[in-house]
């Protein structure tokens, strides 16, 4: 209904021409693009009575405007010594010369001597209820020795531009053809039976401006004829009219007859009659699409248009599919153009544009609320991939899960619970409100999503719902900013609590079952399997190792190029086999702190046995915490065990 509804009114509003102002710029856009030179383009020669022609007359023999009519007799002579094939004068001789008889007889002589001259007549626009326009014949000289007349008056489209021309105009008796068609008609030896399309309007290929045509100035053909005469060389060689259509015209601004074209505003009126010409050559004038392949093309792209904009369920489809349907159009009449048809796009455009239109306010009406409730509801907790997701699909809200791999993350702040016995409710609120938006603002910019806060803990993964095979890296990144943000506020929130500020975190990589689990009334997107355990137990172990951000090695793994040091296999409550730990202290790129190197050849020490050799290291590394609880662990057998392998154990979280 959509796409019917939008296609109708376009349609309509072409019908009615109103929207033949945009359809006219398209024009321009196809003809300035696709416009070039035919295969019959060079057979065609203009000579344009241009304002250096006239200087010329002026400055060199004194001629003033109107010029003497002997001075087109070098032209026509000169047309004739060359042996062109037609020639044409847009020219009007409707009166007698205001030199004198002999000056007309002298342009009738050089007329009858070419034998092959088409001269100009003015058929005025048939008015309503004529049978036939006003015709304006030449003088008697032009008339009787020319080999044919032909119309020079042309209607332009409704905003005065040339795109159209009459082939034939109804005369008194027989039909009185163009200027073009009369050059071709005399040139070719053809009869107006053979005209290849009907004589009324046709639409024009234009080639391009004039200078498209090989183009000569009055003054240079004129001077050419005079110096053969003299036996002189000619500036022009006679030969490069040999066989050729030949057509004057003016091109001098002050004589009135440039006309605007798509390709020109001031293009010389004898340009319309020389792509008559051209196109009667070569046979191929643009054809009109018919109406009803216009209806139905329109109909089909108006019914696409709305379809697929009811269908797109997010901002970035709909952009793309308006597009992708506001180019077909667009594409369509470029590609008509090219093969020889005239196909509007303004409707085509319209229409889609409609039809877009509709669909866009009927997906808002029928969609936008629940798609604002989602947002407003999840975008708390949520990153924004989640909430896409969900408006894409919002059938993925029920209960389920899907076994994946996921990197999660646990925080938890150290002490707590003895840094809020000395504050009131309302300021621990704030100070944690605070925290708790600094660690989540991080983990969303990162594309993690939240699944939950318990107090001051913080539970975060990445790689679901949506796809991030780099979800290990953004889990290490979020931890390192996570605990350089805290540190640029733990002098605020020392001096708003009394006591400073410092988070524990673990992270670790593995499978788990993840979706939304809990009672058909209620539930949570969140993960369940061993590997959030052991997420949760590494944030723990921080504590006995005095890091900040513990790692598993398959995080460490796929996380490649952060700064790392290892920590050695640990035991963790719940697991029996050991788990390679790591403490994260950098992201890719930065220098190892001091002191990291020995810290890993004293583990290595440990490893193989030397406990005390690695501790006496290990307590060297002054200003290094993690070396100090090491090295006492070093220390300390009850910290670790060798049965089945050297490994720290960890008695409690």
């Amino acid at each position: 209904m959509i796409g019917a509804g939008a296609a109708a009114l376009a349609l309509i509003l072409w019908s009615a021409h109103w929207l033949d102002g945009w359809e006219n710029t398209t024009w321009g856009w196809r003809v300035s693009t696709l416009a070039g030179p035919g295969e019959h383009t060079d057979d065609i020669v203009l000579i344009l009575l241009d304002q250096p022609s006239l200087d010329w007359g002026e400055l060199e023999n004194g001629l003033t405007w109107p010029w003497p009519r002997e001075v087109y007799v070098p032209i026509i002579d000169f047309c004739t010594r060359a042996g062109a094939r037609s020639v044409a004068f847009d020219v009007l001789f409707t009166e007698a010369s205001g030199f004198g008889v002999l000056d007309d007889e002298a342009l009738g002589q050089a007329i009858a001597r070419n034998g092959r001259f088409v001269g100009a007549r003015f058929l005025s626009v048939q008015a309503q209820g004529e049978q036939a326009g006003r015709l304006d014949e030449p003088i008697g000289e032009v008339a009787e020795n020319a080999r044919l007349l032909a119309n020079v008056s042309e209607v332009p489209d409704s905003d005065g531009v040339f795109r159209r021309a009459s082939l034939l105009r109804p005369g008194e008796q027989v039909p009185v053809p163009s200027l073009g068609v009369g050059s071709w008609l005399v040139g070719e030896g053809q009869a107006l039976e053979a005209l290849p399309v009907d004589g009324g309007p046709v639409v024009l290929r234009f080639r391009g401006p004039a200078s498209v045509y090989p183009t000569y100035s009055a003054a240079s053909i004129v001077q050419s004829e005079l110096r053969l005469l003299e036996g002189a060389q000619p500036t022009v060689d006679p030969d490069a009219l040999r066989n050729k259509h030949v057509l004057f015209g003016f091109s001098a601004p002050g004589l009135m007859d440039l006309r605007p074209t798509p390709l020109s505003s001031v293009s010389p009126g004898v340009v319309i009659h020389a792509t008559v010409l051209d196109n009667l050559l070569a046979d191929d004038f643009i054809q009109t699409m018919p109406g009803w392949a216009v209806l139905l093309g329109t109909l089909i792209l108006a019914l696409l248009a709305g379809a697929l904009a009811v269908l797109a369920r997010d901002t970035r489809t709909t952009v793309a599919v308006a597009v992708l349907v506001l180019l077909v159009p667009l594409a369509v009449g470029f590609v008509a153009y090219g093969v020889g048809w005239w196909a509007p796009i303004i409707p085509g455009v319209l229409a889609a544009g409609l039809a877009l239109f509709g669909g866009i306010v009927r997906n808002y009406a029928v969609e936008g609320s629940q798609k604002r409730f989602i947002k407003q509801a999840f975008r708390h907790y949520l990153s924004p991939a989640v909430i896409d997701r969900i408006m894409a699909d919002p059938g993925a809200l029920k209960l389920g899960g899907e076994r994946r791999e996921l990197t999660i993350m646990f925080s938890d702040l150290a002490g707590f619970t003895s840094l809020s016995e000395g504050l009131e409710p309302e300021e621990l609120t704030a100070l944690l409100n605070d925290y708790l938006t600094d660690m989540t603002d991080i983990i969303l910019e990162e594309g993690g999503t939240l699944d939950k806060y318990e107090g001051d803990a913080i539970m975060a993964f990445w790689n679901a719902p949506i796809g991030q095979p780099d979800h290990a890296a953004r889990a290490c990144r979020a931890a390192v900013r996570c605990q350089r943000q805290l540190a640029a506020r733990r002098p605020e929130f020392k001096e708003r609590c009394g006591k400073e500020m410092h988070a524990r975190i673990g992270l670790h990589t593995g499978l788990v079952v993840v979706g939304n689990m809990g009672s058909r009334q209620r539930f949570d997107y969140t993960v369940l399997g061993d590997a959030a355990n052991l997420a949760s137990r590494l944030e723990g172990a921080n504590k006995a190792f005095g890091s900040d951000i513990m790692i598993s090695a398959v995080t460490r793994d796929q996380a490649e190029g952060f700064l790392c040091r290892p920590l050695g296999p640990l035991q963790v409550v719940g697991r029996k086999a050991p788990v390679e730990v790591f403490q994260l202290g950098g992201l890719p790129g930065e220098s190892a702190p001091d002191g990291w190197t020995r810290f890993a050849l004293a583990l290595d020490a440990w490893r193989k046995g030397r406990e005390v050799e690695a501790a006496q290291v290990l307590a060297e590394l002054e200003g290094d915490p993690v070396a100090a609880t090491v090295g006492a662990m070093c220390a300390d057998p009850g910290a670790w065990t060798t049965e089945p392998t050297r490994m720290w154990v960890m008695t409690r979280k």
